[in-house]
């Protein structure tokens, strides 16, 4: 039987439709999904050769179902078939076009060398569009440049600051896209046991197992080569120490999540002094917000009179 869409556009148009719907929402990276995951590309090759199948097996019904008819079945599903789009009701609603046998009711006046102009109303879906746009423009005209509503400007920077927003709240909650300024310490078990286990494997042939230094320094001074604190620790395992003389990145090695572990565990060794632990090196850190010890007035008064006396 006849379709409106033939088979030969419609089997290619469906096939798209599903193709593009899988890449839309198949992460799959930068390259396509049917070729980063091979079972797409064998959906996709049975998904086609079942259209195809379906409408093989459609085209023989029909034909069979065809041969069955009486004669004058045949010739009303003739006359049926006959009707093209443009001769369809559909397509008589959407263009309101008068028929050629009714030509004389549009008919104007006018008449150019023989050449004469009919009245035909635009299409109600066009009308309807053009409409709308006045309206929009309309709308438009008083919101931004009477009322005067937001600027362009403004627009932009509030949605770079709400997309500035979502992107910290999505990284809180993807702990594996962790950077050092969203790192924090974990100070329960489970953490620092993990953080132990993987400085245990990675660290202790530079520090020692209690933190004390070898190769490396010591770990549980106040004293940092790099800075001190959750951030600063985090960023040298990240991406190693000083160049040519310092630890190399282990960002390559371990995730964003196990170096925060092990910065963590690293910052519990704080006060532990081992025996045997190298000397200071580097500055001695204090966290930004920390009160700074007072010198209480009856050391300042000592030391000033013993200043005195020295000059004595």
């Amino acid at each position: 039987m006849k379709k409106l869409i033939p088979a030969y556009v419609r089997v290619p148009l469906i096939f798209a439709i599903v193709m593009a719907g899988m890449e839309y929402f198949i992460d799959s990276g930068e390259k396509p999904a049917f070729i980063e995951y091979p079972m797409v590309a064998l959906f996709l090759g049975v998904f086609l050769f079942l259209l195809v199948a379906i409408e093989i097996v459609v085209s023989a019904v029909d034909k069979v179902t065809y041969h069955l008819l009486s004669d004058e079945q045949k010739k009303q599903l003739e006359e049926a078939q006959s009707v093209s789009f443009s001769d369809s009701k559909l397509m008589k609603m959407l263009t309101r076009s008068k028929d050629i046998d009714h030509e004389e009711d549009v008919m104007l006046d006018h008449d150019y060398d023989g050449i004469k102009e009919l009245d035909n109303v635009l299409p109600p879906w066009w009308v309807g569009l053009f409409y709308i746009t006045v309206i929009f423009a309309v709308v438009y005209l008083v919101r931004f440049h009477i009322v005067g509503d937001y600027t362009q400007d403004e627009e932009f920077i509030a949605e770079m600051e709400q997309k500035d927003k979502e992107v910290q709240e999505y990284l809180k909650n993807a702990p594996d896209l962790m950077n050092a300024e969203s790192a924090t310490f974990l100070a329960d078990d489970a953490s620092l046991s993990e953080g132990k286990a993987i400085f245990t494997t990675n660290c202790v042939a530079c520090h020692k197992a209690d933190g004390g230094g070898s190769i490396g320094p010591n770990l549980t001074d106040e004293y940092w080569i790099l800075g001190g604190g959750i951030k600063n620790v985090f960023t040298t395992i990240s991406e190693g120490g000083r160049s040519g003389k310092g630890m190399v990145p282990w960002k390559e090695s371990l995730k964003p999540t196990e170096i925060q572990k092990v910065a963590s565990y690293v910052l519990s060794l704080q006060g532990t002094n081992p025996e045997g632990g190298k000397d200071p090196e580097g500055d001695k850190w204090v966290e930004e917000g920390a009160v700074k010890e007072e010198t209480p007035k009856e050391d300042v008064v000592t030391e000033t009179v013993i200043d005195s006396l020295k000059t004595e």
